[in-house]
């Protein structure tokens, strides 16, 4: 909190809280019809400010609520007086306002750097108003049922279960087993919505990007079945493939930061080798690819599923178990077999219970690095199986030396650490 006399730290606060409501009125102030623009708001940001100081002095809080109040009322007076010719009753301009004399306030009790974040937040939401309209109009009831979901995973599940571990070789933590199922469910359900909104006209780059999100299997088997039923989408399926592929690695980097990000360094230099290959051979593929108006959708399902959820939440509780249990009897060879056999159908699991092993202090970083290695190389065998199996001989040719660069890369990776 500030001193109640002036100095360089007040002077600060209103030069700051001026400044935030110039960005936010700087977006108002492009609408037609303005009862509020950018002087408005930036002398709404100086009174807030300046509530907060004779809030200070006096200690009293009734200055600051009477402040946002007569702020609303104006608002809401000006709207009443002289309605908006668009039939808009104004409500998002009175509540920008509020939160502009809001974030005036904050900035005096010291808070500066989230009052600025918060300022930056609500100019790109009240900028990008078109686009959050487009969102929501396109959104079925699947995807609001995800999103909600999704909710509960995150807001309901997690913050009730024990912070504790448990069962043998104490390697089972309620609370750490689902948010791992949140964090791994937030990252598909990104990939899900994205590929949603994409729709199927927009190209094998996006497609590959946001199908690798999701689901890489997924994306695999469906290129590859289609590409069994017409063999002119090979040159692009091929590049699909191998976007999808390359993405599981940046996905397990950005999971790999999000759970153990001392070990992102190392882990990086093993996984950044196998993606340099493989957008090398992505490119030389992109280059001879031919472009479709329509390309087929990944067929993936809800990540945030309760069942989808609890099936995953499963796996790991049972891949940290069997971990620990074969570090315990058969050292960092048990290990890296269960990558192997694990990795065939489902990288993640294995992958963060390697990283919860190493914030055990049970697996070193190189033990770490080399399972998630495996695991991945082993992925990649599977996603070459389907590949040989569902899309015939003329999309074996194009993908599997991709496929084939990118295991390279990481074995490379692996000997020089």
């Amino acid at each position: 909190m500030f001193a109640t006399e002036p100095g360089y730290e007040s002077l600060q606060a209103f030069a700051t809280s001026i400044g935030i409501g110039l960005l936010i009125g700087l977006e108002r102030e492009r609408q037609s019809d303005l009862k509020a623009g950018l002087r408005t708001f930036a002398l709404v940001g100086l009174l807030g400010c300046l509530s907060a100081l004779l809030a200070q002095i006096t200690d009293s809080g009734w200055i600051l609520a009477a402040g946002l109040l007569a702020i609303a009322a104006m608002m809401i007076a000006a709207h009443v007086s002289d309605p908006l010719d668009s039939g808009d009753p104004g409500t998002t301009s009175v509540v920008a306002l509020m939160v502009c004399y809001a974030l005036g306030a904050v900035v005096w009790f010291g808070y500066t750097s989230v009052a600025v974040m918060l300022a930056i937040a609500t100019t790109v939401l009240l900028y990008f108003k078109a686009q959050l309209h487009g969102i929501s109009r396109s959104l079925t009831h699947v995807d609001l049922l995800s999103i909600l979901q999704f909710g509960v995973l995150a807001l309901v599940i997690l913050p009730i279960l024990p912070d504790r571990d448990f069962g043998p070789y104490r390697a089972l933590n309620p609370h750490n087993i689902w948010w791992m199922v949140v964090l791994i469910s937030g990252v598909s359900l990104a990939g899900y919505a994205a590929l949603r909104l994409i729709g199927a006209r927009h190209g094998a780059a996006l497609i590959g990007l946001f199908g690798g999100l999701v689901s890489s299997t997924a994306t695999t088997m469906i290129f590859a079945r289609h590409t069994r039923a017409n063999a002119d989408l090979a040159r692009t399926a091929t590049v699909v493939i191998l976007l999808a592929n390359i993405v599981v690695m940046v996905r397990l980097g950005l999971v790999s930061f999000a759970v153990a990000p001392e070990i992102v360094a190392r882990l990086f230099s093993v996984l950044g080798c196998g993606i340099a290959l493989g957008l090398a051979a992505t490119l030389w593929g992109w280059r001879q690819f031919e472009r479709s108006d329509t390309l087929p959708m990944p067929d993936v399902t809800n990540p945030t599923e309760i069942r989808t959820a609890l099936t995953f939440g499963g796996l790991y509780a049972l891949i940290l178990m069997l971990a620990a249990w074969l570090q315990d009897v058969a050292g960092s060879r048990g290990i890296y077999l269960l990558a192997l056999a694990s990795g065939l159908t489902d990288v993640d699991a294995i992958t963060l219970s390697s990283l919860r092993m190493f914030g055990m202090d049970k697996l070193t970083a190189a033990q770490t690095v080399t399972t998630i290695t495996l695991a991945t190389l082993s992925n990649l065998v599977f996603k070459t199986g389907l590949v040989l199996a569902i899309g015939g001989a003329a999309l074996a040719r194009r993908t599997l030396p991709g496929l084939a660069a990118i295991a390279a890369g990481l074995v490379g990776g692996l000997l020089l650490i």
